[in-house]
């Protein structure tokens, strides 16, 4: 394991302003793909992860010439409690996690970590919840957060999608209808902070993410400033044209960077995504599409195999990335 191949290879990100920038005070925006299985597989019995994590899988990924990869997490695994299956969960999964994001970072990639299956109590967790839960939330964060510390080209996503709660129980936590109290996100922002951690840390809104209207007005305070806006757009949500982009995701990007960390079309097309990335490009708006894995359109998938070979709407991300990160190095070489 690699524990300092951000360092080595220079990779850091933080907030300034409205902007995420590098070590140099450049701005970049993340662009790239989630990597889903680390939610789900170590909880079901098939692995750390489904599919392979190797170099050559990660090369794949970066043939995309994406700069970022999210990993959606799991809480029992990490934390190893309620009845995760001990080969895959605890100080293993945690390691795994950690070879993985050293893997990822030495191929000059960032990454993003989400809490995105959890539960409260005694429950497994074996699916998403409305929110983050007041049992154990904190203590995963505190945890992932002291692991990755030193890592300064990590970013921390709080929770993957909240829904059915109000800002209110967004920003303070609640009690919720099923009978148990949610996390808010201060006490998450909190609890990374609480370790020393000075990553930029992800704060995604309401409605599964699709909503960031009220994010300005009831955002967390963080004592360093490093907040990002969390949203997310598919075929199938209520914010996805150019009119809700205005009024609803541009006033918090004038304010603070937004990073898209799902972002998916379900119908084997890539017309939403076409659409939505041009307006990001101008308006410095960061995105992800979900997902790196084989599992058919419907998931919506952007490969039909692990080598990387895209479908429709993966064709759709691969060319526009490519194009992107062609003008890049035509800029680079036309400069004095």
């Amino acid at each position: 394991m690699c524990a300092g191949c951000a360092q080595s290879r220079g990779l850091a990100v933080r907030v300034d302003g409205n902007r995420l920038v590098d070590a140099g005070g450049r701005t970049i925006r993340l662009l790239g793909v989630d990597r889903s299985g680390g939610e789900y597989a170590c909880v079901q019995g098939l692995g750390f992860f489904e599919g392979p994590t190797d170099a050559q899988a990660i090369a794949a990924m970066a043939a995309w010439r994406i700069n970022t990869v999210r990993l959606p997490l799991n809480e029992d695994c990490w934390l190893g409690i309620n009845g995760a299956p001990a080969q895959y969960s605890g100080a293993r999964y945690r390691a795994a996690v950690r070879a993985y994001v050293s893997g990822l970072n030495n191929a000059g990639l960032y990454v993003v970590l989400d809490l995105h299956w959890n539960a409260p109590a005694r429950e497994r967790a074996t699916q998403q919840q409305p929110m983050a839960d007041l049992d154990h939330a904190p203590a995963f964060w505190s945890s992932v957060a002291s692991t990755f510390r030193t890592n300064p080209a990590v970013i921390f996503d709080l929770y993957n999608e909240p829904v059915n709660i109000n800002w209110k129980c967004w920003l303070d936590g609640c009690m919720l209808h099923g009978g148990w109290r949610t996390a808010g996100m201060q006490m998450l922002v909190d609890a990374v902070r609480s370790t020393g951690a000075r990553q930029p840390i992800i704060v995604s809104g309401l409605d599964a993410g699709d909503d960031i209207s009220g994010w300005l007005r009831y955002r967390p305070h963080d004592p360093i400033s490093q907040l990002v806006a969390g949203f997310h757009i598919y075929n199938f949500m209520p914010c996805t044209k150019v009119g809700c982009w205005n009024q609803d995701v541009a006033p918090v990007a004038q304010q603070a960077p937004v990073v898209t960390t799902e972002m998916g079309e379900t119908w084997c097309k890539d017309v939403l995504i076409k659409s939505f990335m041009s307006w990001a490009d101008r308006m410095g708006v960061s995105y992800i599409g979900w997902s790196w894995n084989p599992a058919g359109c419907g998931a919506p998938a952007l490969i039909t195999s692990w080598n990387g070979q895209p479908t429709a709407y993966g064709t759709g991300l691969r060319a526009h990335l490519i194009r992107l990160y062609q003008l890049r190095q035509t800029d680079t070489e036309t400069l004095p």
